[in-house]
């Protein structure tokens, strides 16, 4: 919005010219969305308090966490409010892949929206089952890639890129880009989800990693910078570095409140949306392979969870002393406080080697 009218009053005005830069745009997307999430956050804290929408606690899991029953939850609203006010005040909302993270975004945190609702609103301890929810995954994550090859301009958007082997380029037919994109939404969905256990565990590499993607994004939106960095040329991809700035800024204000001992929990709402957005983005801009290693804290708790169940399933024996395998870490004795801060370490160096293959070709 904002944009639009800087557009129409820079004819008259030279200093709206400023606005045509992504990377000035970028950076206001980042501001504004981390005062948003300052702004509005502790009214929506008190509005879920009023309305007595709380964490329930498991009694199998960690004893720490019985005192977290009670602190509100579906806090995951704030961060997608003021993910999408920042995204249309800066984006260029003629952009389609602006349109279609956006969408991926709403689609699955109204999913996850609905799921806490039945649990914390109504009562409804298991949520919605894991049949609908995936169910409605599934249609979201399917619509989501379809639209993008129906829409499709050049035929780097539906060729598979690998890191590291720069002569790789495999044009994928309709079916499996289809299938891929699929999996890369609905995993990554479902990978953040696991990975909100503990306050600010998933919120801090989810900024992380989105801010790394916004740098693949304005990257591969420049023909000039992608053909020397030798990566895949996606025009109107840059775009999207508004979206990925209002994303890192929004879960830095939301950490504001999440972090330890959190005022507030994302809840599904938050987790399955932000999730779903990282991998679309990263499908967007033909970084599925990069965004697997930069977000490699969601892959270890994924891995986590089915390796435990495997074992259990074959085995008769657990892996770990809990699954996902923060809670692992917890039983063994660290704090939680030291299981946050060696994630979000870990976090970090996987997105500097993601972002190191950009020179690395």
């Amino acid at each position: 919005m904002l944009y639009w009218l800087a557009q129409k009053l820079a004819p008259y005005y030279t200093f709206f010219n400023v606005f045509s830069y992504l990377t000035l745009r970028g950076i206001l997307a980042v501001a504004s969305a981390l005062l948003l999430s300052l702004l509005i956050g502790p009214l929506m804290i008190r509005a879920l308090s009023r309305y007595q929408i709380g964490q329930q606690v498991r009694d199998d899991g960690p004893q720490t966490h019985l005192k977290k029953a009670g602190t509100p939850t579906m806090g995951g609203a704030l961060i997608i409010v003021a993910i999408g006010i920042s995204t249309l005040l800066w984006a260029d909302l003629r952009n389609r892949y602006v349109w279609i993270v956006l969408g991926v975004t709403a689609a699955f945190g109204l999913i996850g929206f609905y799921d806490d609702y039945l649990k914390l609103v109504v009562g409804n301890s298991k949520g919605l089952s894991p049949r609908w929810k995936y169910t409605l995954q599934s249609v979201a994550g399917f619509a989501a890639a379809i639209v993008l090859w129906n829409t499709a301009q050049v035929p780097a958007e539906t060729t598979l890129f690998l890191p590291l082997i720069k002569n790789f380029m495999l044009p994928l037919p309709a079916a499996a880009f289809i299938v891929l994109t699929y999996l890369m939404i609905v995993g990554m969905s479902n990978a953040v989800n696991l990975t909100d256990g503990l306050d600010g565990l998933a919120i801090m590499p989810a900024a992380m990693v989105a801010a790394a993607l916004g740098v693949f994004a304005w990257a591969s939106g420049n023909a000039i910078f992608a053909s020397y960095l030798q990566i895949p040329a996606v025009p109107g991809a840059g775009e999207v570095l508004i979206f990925c700035g209002a994303m890192a800024g929004a879960g830095l204000g939301f950490l504001w409140f999440n972090t330890y001992p959190a005022q507030v929990f994302m809840g599904d709402v938050g987790a399955l949306a932000l999730g779903g957005a990282l991998g679309v983005i990263a499908v967007i801009v033909r970084q599925e392979v990069i965004v697997l290693v930069m977000g490699g804290i969601f892959v270890m708790e994924t891995a986590s969870v089915i390796l435990q169940v495997a074992s259990f399933k074959l085995r008769g024996k657990r892996l770990f002393r809990m699954a996902p395998i923060h809670h692992h870490f917890e039983l063994k004795g660290w704090a939680e406080p030291k299981v946050i801060v060696r994630f979000w370490i870990i976090s970090l160096l996987l997105v500097l080697v993601g972002l190191a293959t950009l020179k690395v070709r």
